[in-house]
């Protein structure tokens, strides 16, 4: 069996957790006897290929938008044919989507459907259905998810700084206004603004029509699962299975000194929506306390360098914070080992995150947001501390805390168990995969042992 995979973007591109568990799935389906081919969009090398860790990867193109709509339908139908043509060369057994982008769409997987190629969707990040791309109610309360179109327009408006008064009039107007003034060739913010009814309405369609045409949706958390299903995914198409980690556990080291500043790490992309804002102006409001905070951040695009930019502004002259090169995946676990904690402040819904498994795996507690995945995976007071996403008080009183209070930051050590792995993952996926090829059925069933 061969399944071609495609994510948002692709190594050796700056990466995400997306990519890092479309790698780690690719290599345990090869332990499984299952090939894996990455299809992802290019930069600036459409039709190249490559191997990256043994599996081979091609890179194809993406049109330009050349209306706002096109960021929001079913995608770009050059890119679609680009994809199908690979879906065809490598005789492709499975087409697995892992975004839902332009790339990575509707028009894709109708593509792969008249070659008789089963789809299958993973809902990894909250841009597949959420036009804010946060399932934050205008930034703050986590979203029920359902997709309404008034409530949701007037959600992305306000993120992009529109008052209230002026929201509540334009998600009232039909939303076929804004299309007819786009038409007629106005252009500018506010015509945009006048499209929002129009523009997540479409967003929505696509979603449910992605959601219809998949032959199997992967929900990798429980919030996950309820929004699916929420937004019309068919029930006995829907699979629920929790992501993991390619290292169960390691060799513990040692605690660190408990006389020693509480050493903090964070690994993962440079973005707002990671919330690292929110604890370095915590820690900027208490700078008597004992903590080093290590920074191992990614930068993928201009605005994540940018964010890292204002991250260093926030930490001027406070030595204790040190933003340093990212590492590589096979690096993280061994290097979260040695802290004493790992911070996850997110302020958005994730669906892992992975490096919450990560740091279970090293026997390192989290502090996270009590928001979506992490709320899921880290028990409060057990092995890790839970804090409200947003507040940089609550973030002052758990860092304080942890920082006095080294009995506390032990039992949370102790308390921390060996994390699913990918391993489990591939299977689930293996099984998955045999249920919607039924020539290969019997044996990938046989050699994946189930679902897990």
């Amino acid at each position: 069996m061969r399944v071609v995979h495609v994510p948002f973007t692709y190594y050796p591109e700056a990466v995400g957790g997306t990519e890092v568990y479309v790698a780690e799935l690719a290599r345990e389906l090869g332990a499984l006897g299952i090939e894996s081919v990455v299809a992802a969009p290019a930069s600036d090398d459409a039709g190249a290929r490559y191997e990256y860790d043994g599996v081979p990867v091609h890179r194809f193109a993406v049109s330009p938008a050349t209306d706002v709509r096109d960021l929001y339908g079913d995608g770009d139908a050059a890119s679609a044919a680009a994809l199908d043509a690979i879906v065809a060369d490598v005789h492709a057994d499975v087409l697995h989507l892992h975004a839902f982008t332009r790339a990575a769409s509707v028009r894709a997987a109708r593509a792969a459907h008249r070659r008789g190629v089963p789809v299958v969707f993973t809902y990894h990040t909250p841009t597949a259905s959420c036009v804010r791309g946060t399932l934050l109610r205008d930034g703050r309360d986590p979203c029920d998810g359902a997709l309404i179109e008034r409530r949701c327009a007037s959600c992305l408006l306000e993120s992009r700084g529109v008052p209230e008064p002026v929201r509540d009039v334009v998600t009232a107007m039909p939303a076929r206004l804004g299309a007819l003034v786009a038409a007629a060739g106005a252009r500018g913010p506010w015509v945009t603004a006048l499209r929002a009814r129009e523009l997540t309405g479409a967003r929505h369609d696509a979603f449910r029509a992605l959601l219809a045409e998949a032959d199997a949706v992967v929900a990798v958390c429980d919030w996950v699962r309820t929004i699916l299903l929420r937004a019309g995914a068919p029930p006995g198409r829907l699979l629920l299975s929790r992501q993991g980690t390619p290292v169960r556990s390691v060799a513990r080291l040692p605690a660190p000194e408990s006389d020693a500043p509480l050493r903090l790490a964070f690994v993962g992309r440079l973005h707002p929506t990671k919330g690292l804002h929110v604890v370095l102006a915590a820690l900027a409001a208490r700078r008597d306390l004992a903590v080093s905070f290590d920074i191992f951040g990614v930068a993928q695009d201009l605005d994540a360098a940018r964010y890292g930019e204002a991250l260093e502004r926030l930490a001027t002259n406070d030595g204790r914070v040190s933003l340093r090169p990212p590492l590589p995946p096979e690096q993280v676990v061994p290097t979260l080992a040695g802290y004493h904690a790992t911070v996850v402040p997110s302020q958005w819904l994730e669906t892992g995150p992975l490096t919450v498994l990560e740091s279970f795996a090293a026997g390192v507690p989290v502090i996270g947001s009590n928001l979506g995945g992490i709320a899921e995976l880290v028990t409060h007071d057990r092995d890790g501390w839970l804090v409200p996403h947003a507040s940089t008080t609550a973030w002052e009183t758990a860092l304080a805390r942890l920082a006095s209070d080294r009995r506390l930051g032990a039992r949370l050590r102790a308390g921390v168990r060996p994390p699913r792995t990918t391993t489990d993952v591939a299977r689930d996926m293996a099984t998955l995969y045999a249920s919607i090829v039924p020539r290969a059925s019997r044996s990938v069933y046989a050699i994946a042992g189930g679902i897990t």
